[in-house]
């Protein structure tokens, strides 16, 4: 969420950098309740004087031996009048945290303009493609000739955009989830956790995903929880309505979750295989930051994003998402991107955000550089450390060969008992 005095204050530059994002903000409502809230509070501390110094006056009276019986009545009366105007401004509080609850986060100055994915930047590449002496399958294919994935009995389960894994599949996807978190915690310094996989109302409001993406959640009936779309939420609400102590900063947390989304809006895109689920596996990387190191931390989070995608010897690139192209709550977005052989091309597998104070403020999450300092909001900077299923699916390709077999990256094969290929 912006800050509400900064965008009754700067409304034209907050209109036009929204613009850049591809949307039309309105601010006459937000404008008018500020400014209505603002007579309110006025009347309200103006009784407030008055009270004081009727009770003043009270004092006096009582001091002298005289009845102030009458203006101990008058300033009830005031002070029921305050309590009113309270409630009203209680009231536009509400109105106006609403009304920004769905404006976007404001892309940071280093962001680059455009409208869609065709106007983002490549900040660098890793890697090259492999080159391939037969047509190079696609990843569906090969796990289902290979009897490591099932996508037929699993839409019979439950319905389509669902895999069950099989043996080396299974096996490949939890030695996956070890390896990344060892390289987060180990290696990186994350602190490992294990959340809920449930979040409520409250925590989904904090990082963006409600009012606005709602049709993206799945809610559970009969109860106000929701499946989690990514450990992002539990994550960053696990400080929410806190005051942290500034010395433990930039706090920084990794977690494997399953995740679950409803895909609204993206049918027939990306139907088949392991690209665009219901349910996935990620292992995510949380940052709590000062707002003076949130952008090198940024890097810092990218960096480890990358690490995973270079000890399995796969091929990638950074992208600098543009204006248009950025999530909700972001400031700056960082994509990796993979490369896939049966798109002749890249496919997202990461992204790492800086969003900056938009989520603390929504879920109230500051932090006291010393004891006795005012308190600030923290910045709060997350990524994918890596989508698992789309890591499966990565090696899959990447690794085929002509035998139907697949090559397991030799940085993983500890974590698969020392198997080389899967046959």
């Amino acid at each position: 969420m912006l800050d509400p005095k900064f965008v009754l204050e700067n409304r034209d530059f907050v209109v036009g950098r929204t613009a850049s994002r591809g949307m039309a903000l309105d601010l006459g409502e937000f404008v008018r309740l500020s400014e209505e809230k603002k007579g309110v509070l006025k009347a309200s501390e103006d009784l407030r004087a008055e009270r004081n110094k009727a009770s003043e006056e009270v004092a006096r009276m009582k001091r002298d031996g005289r009845d102030a019986a009458a203006l101990i009545a008058a300033t009830k009366t005031v002070g029921d009048r305050i309590k009113e105007l309270e409630d009203q401004i209680r009231a536009y509080d509400d109105k106006i945290r609403l009304s920004l609850l769905n404006i976007p986060n404001l892309p940071h100055a280093s962001v680059p303009e455009g409208k869609s994915a065709a106007d983002n930047v490549v900040v660098r590449e890793s890697g090259a493609p492999p080159a391939f002496t037969f047509a190079p399958q696609a990843h569906w294919d090969i796990g289902t000739k290979l009897g490591i994935l099932d996508f037929d009995r699993a839409a019979k389960i439950t319905g389509s955009r669902f895999t069950v894994y099989l043996g080396a599949g299974a096996r490949l996807e939890r030695a996956l989830i070890n390896f990344m978190l060892d390289i987060h915690t180990r290696d990186r310094g994350f602190t490992e956790v294990i959340p809920p996989f449930i979040a409520n109302e409250a925590s989904l409001t904090g990082t963006g995903n409600l009012p606005k993406f709602a049709e993206d959640l799945f809610k559970l009936e009969k109860y106000p929880w929701y499946l989690i779309p990514t450990a992002e939420v539990p994550l960053t609400n696990y400080f929410r309505d806190e005051i942290i102590d500034g010395s433990i900063l930039p706090r920084r947390l990794a977690a494997y979750t399953p995740c679950f989304r409803s895909e609204a809006g993206s049918y027939g895109k990306d139907i088949r295989g392991l690209i665009r689920q219901h349910q996935f596996n990620k292992v995510e990387m949380m940052i709590f930051s000062p707002p003076d190191r949130s952008f090198d931390e940024l890097e810092y989070m990218t960096a480890g994003a990358e690490e995973v995608l270079k000890r399995l010897g796969l091929a990638y690139r950074v992208v600098a998402l543009c204006t248009g192209d950025m999530g909700f709550a972001s400031m700056k977005t960082y994509d990796l991107e993979v490369w896939m052989p049966s798109r002749a091309g890249y496919m997202e597998i990461s992204s790492c955000s800086n969003c900056g104070d938009f989520q603390a403020r929504r879920a109230n999450i500051r932090f006291r550089r010393e004891p006795k300092a005012k308190p600030e909001f923290v910045h709060t900077l997350n990524g994918s450390g890596l989508a698992v299923g789309r890591t499966v699916s990565a090696i899959l390709e990447n690794y085929q060969r002509k035998d139907g077999t697949v090559v397991v990256p030799e940085g993983l094969r500890p974590y698969m008992d020392g198997r080389d290929v899967i046959a």
